[in-house]
């Protein structure tokens, strides 16, 4: 059997791999269901980033998602927690996977501006003559009148 790593999923954004020296793991006892091992094991896990203080992220990136990311934070730390398995090690994996995709959509860069443009000459023509069409067929409408 061989030894397992403290960390099962490395939390990466973009191809950076942020180190477990700055991630800071922490387990409780899960609410709901367990079976035999629901008030013994710590499966709960709560999963801290020090963002503001992080050195892994480009500086970019990090003001970038310090922005994107500022409800979320306290004091400068993204925390995220995972509580949806029975098993320690599979929250792990989710709470991992969780702050990866968090961080990656925080520093991605924001969206092309649009161009403005206008609309061609043949589109306009074609908008009026659709509104003329439904008023006349509006208009055309009507009670009949008793006589």
């Amino acid at each position: 059997m061989g030894r397992m790593s403290v960390n099962p999923v490395a939390v990466s954004v973009r191809g950076v791999v942020v180190p477990d020296a700055e991630l800071q793991w922490r387990f409780s006892r899960s609410s709901g269901p367990g079976g035999q091992h629901v008030n013994t094991s710590d499966s709960q896990v709560e999963l801290r980033y020090p963002l503001a203080a992080s050195a892994a992220l480009p500086a970019v990136w990090r003001e970038r998602a310090l922005g994107n990311l500022a409800g979320r934070l306290v004091d400068g730390v993204l925390v995220v927690r995972a509580s949806e398995h029975r098993s320690q090690w599979r929250n792990r994996e989710a709470a991992a996977v969780r702050m990866s995709a968090l961080l990656t959509e925080a520093v991605a860069p924001p969206p092309r501006a649009r161009r403005a443009t206008k609309p061609s000459r043949g589109m306009i023509e074609r908008r009026l003559e659709n509104k003329r069409r439904t008023a006349e067929r509006k208009r055309t409408r009507g009670s009949v009148k008793d006589f």
